[in-house]
């Protein structure tokens, strides 16, 4: 019923848009003259659609400006099942590179906890500079009809593992972030546990391997309440007309209400700083805050067995922290990492992993040599500094790059 209605709110939203679009622009609207007007309200139909809009929103990375060239980009599909898209990047270099210098490989596991993959789009393009580059491109669970079966937190770790393998471990570096970071270490673990070729370098940025730590108020709320209240009061279940009808979710429009908050902070500078590019004439220039806006309106649903293992399992038992985890029937032990080198990346100010929860990797990866071990906090970073904006590009980005770079 709750879906429903928020369906029917959406709809309303997309009409009003459509309206307010029309009374910025009306010849009575003084507004309409002034320059750029055509643009700005473009812009903000567009803001406003992101949350009424169900298709899954593209990358749409073009090109990269590579000391001040701007080099096309290589998108494609390598890989897919119902729940994920593989996808794979690639800049197209002006000169070929000498084969003892081959571009690093980098597996980017994006988090599986509301937002769609393109939350991540600045640390593709960072790491387009100089990587070839992988995604986990999550589908949202409205679109995945009910004989595709369920998605356990199992499950995702079995897809992480499937990459890893069919893009080659031998030369290959994973990136996870936020809540990828757990199964991203599960499936490192297992293949390290099965004698498999493990990654060159895993980097774990802002995730709760250990959620005991410096608790934040999401890992206290997720402890605060039974498995049995999260089941009643946020899964619901999709309606017609989309394909996933009849499916239990935790919906995206949760994640938007959790962080309204935050959304209002954001708009409110995306609208200021607009104004000021129209005063000054330059309206014609899409600014990069209303992309990130628009990408972090992108939100998905979460498969209900999902979101309820990753309750239970990360925040209620911490069993990966615990070395209780067990994945189809088989125990996740990060001790058996040897031959992968470990970062772990954290922000000082996250307010969504807390400070130690990311770094416990080291005390469960104790195969891995210390000198093959690295930990960094950014004193000044927040959750979502460390993946987009200036402080990922000056300080976070920098030293995954000098990672890649020594494990080749």
């Amino acid at each position: 019923m709750l879906y429903s209605m928020v369906e029917y709110q959406r709809a309303m939203i997309a009409a009003w848009a459509d309206q307010s679009v029309a009374a910025l622009l009306s010849p009575f609207n003084s507004f309409a003259y002034v320059p750029g007007a055509q643009d700005f309200a473009s812009r903000w139909k567009e803001l406003l659609c992101r949350n009424t809009a169900s298709d899954q929103p593209a990358f749409g990375i073009a090109a990269i400006d590579c000391d001040g060239v701007a080099v096309p980009v290589l998108e494609r599909l390598v890989s897919e099942s119902p729940f994920c898209h593989l996808r794979r990047f690639e800049a197209a270099r002006l000169e070929p590179r000498a084969e003892q210098q081959a571009t690093p490989i980098v597996l980017v596991c994006a988090p599986l906890a509301g937002h769609h993959a393109v939350l991540l789009r600045d640390v593709v393009q960072s790491l387009l500079q100089e990587h070839i580059v992988y995604v986990t491109d999550w589908t949202d669970a409205r679109h995945v009809p009910v004989s595709a079966g369920s998605f356990h937190l199992d499950d995702c770790v079995i897809h992480i593992r499937r990459f890893i393998r069919e893009i080659d471990a031998g030369p290959l570096h994973v990136l996870a972030i936020c809540q990828a970071t757990v199964p991203a270490l599960g499936a490192v673990a297992l293949l390290a546990s099965q004698g498999e070729p493990t990654p060159r370098s895993l980097t774990l940025l802002g995730g709760p391997i250990d959620a005991r730590r410096n608790p934040t108020a999401i890992g206290r709320f997720a402890s605060s309440y039974s498995l049995q209240w999260f089941r009643r009061n946020l899964v619901h279940v999709v309606p017609k007309p989309y394909a996933g009808a009849g499916r239990r979710v935790c919906p995206g429009f949760v994640q938007i209400a959790a962080l309204g908050a935050t959304q209002v902070s954001a708009l409110w500078d995306l609208y200021r700083e607009s104004c000021l590019k129209l005063l000054c004439g330059d309206g014609g220039r899409k600014p990069a805050s209303w992309q990130a806006l628009l990408d972090y309106h992108a939100v998905l649903d979460l498969a209900a067995d999902f979101y309820l293992d990753t309750v239970h399992s990360v925040f209620q038992e911490f069993q990966l922290a615990r070395g209780t985890w067990d994945v189809q029937g088989q125990r996740v032990r990060p001790q058996d990492i040897t031959n992968t080198a470990l970062l772990t990346i954290e922000g000082g100010l996250d307010d969504i992993s807390g400070c130690g929860q990311t770094h416990a990797a080291h005390d469960l990866c104790h195969g891995i040599a210390r000198g093959d071990k690295r930990r960094v906090t950014a004193s000044r970073c927040n959750h979502y500094d460390l993946f987009s904006g200036p402080a990922w590009r000056s300080q976070i980005f920098p030293r995954i790059r000098d990672v890649t770079r020594r494990y080749g």
